[in-house]
Order: C-alpha cells, then structure tokens, then sequence
C-alpha cells in the first residue's frame, strides 16, 4: 500500500527527485524513485539492507550520478551549487587515524564555509568529548559521534544522514538524536537512514519506505498513524514481512 505525503507546498520543496534511476550493470540499486521533499523536515530513509538506501543518499550527495531521472536540491541540479549546502554523513569512517578531535575540527572548517566551530566545540562538550584525543584512541561509538557533530556544525539546507547511531549503545541515542534536534533549524532538512526506526521514530516528521530500489510508502507520521492505527514500527514490520 502506498501513502503520499500531503499539505505539500510546491513553494518550500527542497528536495525533488525525478524518477531517478541508478543501475550497476544488470542490477538496479534505484529505480524510478520519485518524491519531493520541503524543508524543515526530518525524514527517515527506511528498508532492509539492499533496499537502495544508501545508493540514493550518495547519488544526493553527488557522489554517485544517476543512470537516468534528474535530482534537484533548492532547485539546482546536483554540482558544485548543491555540495555547498549538503551535509553528509556517510555510513564508514572519514577522519584519520593520526588526527586528535581538534583535527577534525580544522579540517572541516577549512573545507566549508558553513562550518560553526563554536557550536562543534560545544557539541563535543555536550557529549564529553575531549577535543585533544587521539581519533584512534576513540571508541567506535565516540568515533561516529565526533563525525556527526562535524556534520550537524555546518550550517546547511539538506543533512544526510547514513546510519548516525548504528554504532552507539543505547543509553547514547537518545542524546545523539536530542543533540541532532537542538541543532537542526527548521529551514533544513535532515534526512536520516535508519534500521534501528524504534529509537527514531519519535523524532521524525516524515518517513519513506524503500524496497528493491522503489518508494513504496512516503507519508507524515502523525498522518499514516491517524490512517492505520498503528506506530511507524508496527507498518514497518507489516511492509516488509516477507523481506
């Protein structure tokens, strides 16, 4: 069953991808995903793995091109205009091992101009990062949560988000995603790809299913639960039973 967001102004879309299509050989990763997204949004990518997820958020990204259909971010095609208002997040690691925080943090002000260094700096300290540790000596956990905030400090229109918890222990999501809200302006949108929906599920306003590459669910929260009277997670389990 498909849902279709509503009370979409044409005016405020930020996001539009048009039948986008990405094929690697005979295998398509995405196919003729169609969906526009308005600011001020946080919109969970949600499937199981190999649904297309990640794919998509590169092509978005601009690190992938589509094999056909067209992707515009605040009305320009994917290029040098939309990198600088996109922030990444990828699901692997970036920073390298023989850098100390305070690294990180220079490197990414010196790459973007929207980089806020006193908001990363505070960030860091909201989650008791010590700004001169060695990258190295940081914990998987500590090393993703020292990428996100270099991510969430820069002042963009669109946050793509790859898998930003997966590696943290539970009593640490909820203040990661906190830490996420209380730096996301409503101007923005984030866009955040998850298997772990029970931990996110509060926080998004909008969610779009993803199977074999095909949008087969977008919808607001609220509304899809009016609809069928059951939480995000329960549709989720519905959806994808046989996957």
């Amino acid at each position: 069953m498909i849902f279709a967001a509503t009370n979409m102004d044409n005016n405020n879309i930020l996001l539009s991808c048009q039948n986008v299509t990405k094929s690697f050989g005979s295998s398509r990763a995405v196919c003729d995903f169609d969906i526009r997204i308005p600011s001020g949004k946080i919109v969970g990518l949600l499937g199981p793995n190999g649904s297309g997820k990640t794919t998509l958020i590169k092509m978005i990204a601009g690190l992938l091109l589509p094999t056909r259909g067209r992707i515009l971010v605040d009305g320009a095609p994917i290029g040098e205009e939309t990198k600088a208002v996109v922030s990444y997040l990828p699901d692997n690691g970036f920073f390298e091992n023989w850098m100390t925080v305070n690294d990180c943090v220079a490197l990414f002000e010196e790459f973007y101009t929207d980089f806020d260094k006193a908001r990363a700096y505070e960030m860091l300290s909201l989650l008791g990062l010590k700004p001169n540790a060695p990258y190295k000596s940081l914990s998987k956990g500590n090393k993703e949560k020292v990428q996100l905030i270099m991510c969430m400090a820069r002042r963009a229109k669109l946050y793509l988000l790859d898998e930003p918890i997966a590696g943290v222990d539970p009593a640490a999501r909820d203040y990661i995603l906190n830490t996420i809200l209380t730096n996301f302006s409503r101007e923005s949108t984030i866009i955040i790809s998850t298997h772990l929906l029970a931990d996110v599920e509060e926080v998004l306003d909008e969610f779009i299913f993803l199977r074999e590459g095909r949008a087969v669910a977008y919808n607001s929260v609220s509304l899809s639960q009016e609809q069928t009277g059951k939480t995000l997670n329960e549709l989720f389990k519905e959806v994808f039973r046989c996957y």
